[in-house]
């Protein structure tokens, strides 16, 4: 199971409403924060946000809305009593914004630990120990007027567990469990593999996170088929098209026409401009495209299961 929760869906200035870019994604007892715009901590308290045990943050790009909340949440980490490494991913220029972060901050009794990801993806659980083997985190080449990236999430699902197999081949009760984690195992002195007793690999869970982004092919390639896209929509009107392209954004109708050729399941729209004072007044605009879109508020909660 996949937890998305948007803690901040507004772009540049934060209103009563809304606070700045910030989301969190949670599986199997794990959170990655998603950007941390100003205001994410007040915000994520009064939505009930579990960003204060997080195990990374991935940055979409550097300009102040994405990341000027990131001096104070630190720093409050710290004073909760964290001492493990916190692991930061980020595109080009990560190692530089932290050096200028961490002069704001007093003192942190915890290591950061900038990563840059390698563009077929990784593990988690290669960075990040104890983090479930089936989490895999890839980067997405965005189109921003700085250099800047999205992230997909994918969750796999191993096969089901053959009892019958298992216990043809002597293993003892006690060992499905690793099987089961992908873990071979010893039987007298016999080495069973997880494919000896697993069934095909059955459907995962995927999401997509694209920070500030204009419609671009790198986007729409790494959504294809998955179960849930957040894309930034920060302009409501179709007429504002030309608008969002010069200032590298999306359309509530671009980002719809992105989703459908896609083939997404879901699409959760964030990143507003003052200007949408009501994103559900725009939301036809999308949906004219793509029946399967919500406009996202701060609080918004999505769970994405999986299929029985």
């Amino acid at each position: 199971m996949i937890e998305m929760k948007l803690i901040g869906t507004n772009a540049l200035v934060p209103t009563p409403e809304r606070a700045l870019t910030a989301a969190t994604l949670s599986c199997q007892g794990h959170t990655i924060l998603f950007d941390c715009g100003e205001g994410t901590q007040s915000a994520a308290r009064k939505c009930n946000a579990p960003i204060w045990r997080v195990d990374a943050i991935c940055l979409t790009h550097y300009h102040g809305d994405h990341i000027f909340g990131l001096p104070g949440y630190l720093q409050t980490m710290g004073t909760m009593g964290r001492t493990e490494p916190l692991y930061i991913f980020g595109p080009e220029g990560l190692e530089n914004m932290l050096a200028l972060i961490m002069q704001l901050c007093i003192f942190l009794p915890y290591e950061l630990r900038p990563v840059t990801l390698p563009a077929e993806g990784l593990r988690l659980c290669d960075v990040i120990p104890g983090f479930p083997p089936e989490a895999r985190l890839t980067p997405i080449p965005t189109e921003h007027r700085v250099p800047s990236q999205g992230y997909r999430f994918d969750l796999s699902r191993a096969g089901k567990f053959m009892v019958e197999k298992a216990r043809a081949l002597g293993v003892p009760q006690s060992c499905w469990g690793k099987l089961q984690k992908g873990e071979a195992v010893q039987v007298d002195g016999r080495t069973v593999q997880p494919a000896d007793v697993l069934g095909e690999p059955r459907k995962g869970l995927s999401v997509v996170f694209t920070g500030d982004t204009t419609p671009c092919q790198s986007v729409l390639e790494a959504s294809r088929g998955t179960d849930l896209l957040m894309m930034e929509a920060t302009y409501g009107e179709n007429e504002q098209e030309a608008l969002a392209l010069e200032h590298g954004h999306s359309t509530f109708a671009t980002t719809a026409r992105l989703a459908a050729e896609a083939g997404v399941k879901q699409l959760c729209l964030m990143h507003y401009s003052v200007m949408v004072t009501d994103p559900q007044a725009c939301l036809p605009n999308a949906q004219a495209h793509f029946p399967a879109t919500i406009a996202g508020e701060d609080g918004t909660t999505i769970t994405l299961a999986f299929e029985k």
